[in-house]
């Protein structure tokens, strides 16, 4: 089969698209001919061999990063982690899916999407795509949506509740606007001057341009400052939230989410009751993966970028 393989840390140019052996799946598990994938930034922070976490914690997280994931290069040399496909064939005592089904995923760091196949355990983070999805809008709201999701429930977020998302026109910020008014919060995103419309299109009640206006300066304060791009720091949080409010970061080292199918399944639910939908910048093939790695290095991408297999 035809995949991509991060030969060593680096520029995008690492990235190779080579021919390599067509996985077998175990008795528990699914292989799925994968129709879509994405340039997520947890790969390329992998290929770049940045945690992104800031210069003093990236300085101390290295060490550990490079025992966990490969001292020279990433072990596993297939990156991606998020997919949108179609099964193929199952294992003998896989029971909850069927050659056929249109299913969408997350590997985390198991990787190994940026291939035409993948097998993926039954009871992984799988479940059927939204039927008013195509593969490409399905792929992104398995990891992206459910990061956002999950930081949210953390909050405890109640109706009324004011809700700051920063890094709002990115990935998982464009899930999390929408996730935040579903449970019933006023939300404000903060994002730049080109996606002010694109933001409060997604149903946040208020916009705010970082490149004019300090969201810390003022009166406002929040119940939830959700820092979806982890730029946010300590001193300018601290000044608007409440004094019971409380921040999230995807980015944060600690306190890891655990990601559940269960928990995508009710994001299928959303996106199928036009709840939920995908923000798409770009969409790349798989032959043009290492110009779409080298968009979101920039950091200005709307949204998702795609990958399309075929």
């Amino acid at each position: 089969m035809k995949a991509v393989i991060c030969t060593k840390y680096g520029p995008p140019e690492v990235l190779q698209l080579r021919e390599v052996e067509k996985p077998v799946p175990k008795d528990n598990e699914v292989l799925v001919r994968i129709k879509t994938t994405t340039a997520h930034i947890g790969d390329t922070k992998i290929r770049r061999f940045e945690p992104g976490l800031g210069a003093l914690k990236d300085f101390f997280f290295k060490p550990l990063m490079r025992f966990m994931i490969g001292f020279k290069g990433p072990r596993k040399k297939i990156l991606g982690m998020e997919f949108a496909g179609d099964v193929e064939s199952a294992g003998k005592n896989v029971s909850k899916f069927k050659p056929g089904d249109a299913v969408f995923a997350t590997t985390e760091f198991r990787l190994g999407t940026y291939a035409e196949y993948c097998c993926i355990p039954e009871n992984g983070i799988l479940t059927l795509k939204p039927e008013n999805m195509t593969y490409a809008e399905a792929a992104p709201v398995s990891n992206a949506g459910l990061t956002a999701l999950i930081n949210l429930r953390k909050a405890n977020i109640l109706n009324g509740h004011k809700v700051l998302i920063y890094g709002a026109s990115g990935s998982v910020g464009t899930y999390a606007v929408q996730i935040a008014k579903h449970l019933g919060a006023v939300v404000t995103g903060v994002c730049s001057t080109a996606n002010l419309e694109m933001v409060r299109s997604l149903g946040a009640d208020t916009v705010i341009d970082y490149t004019k206006e300090d969201f810390t300066v003022g009166t406002e304060k929040y119940d939830v400052i959700f820092d979806a791009v982890g730029k946010i720091k300590y001193s300018k949080r601290k000044k608007a939230l409440k004094n019971t409010g409380v921040y999230l970061s995807s980015f944060a080292v600690s306190g890891n989410i655990i990601l559940k199918a269960a928990d995508l399944e009710y994001l299928k639910v959303l996106c199928e009751e036009g709840k939920l939908r995908t923000v798409i910048d770009k969409i790349y093939s798989i032959d043009q993966i290492v110009e779409a790695h080298r968009y979101v290095d920039k950091g200005h991408k709307k949204g998702n970028v795609v990958i399309t297999i075929e």
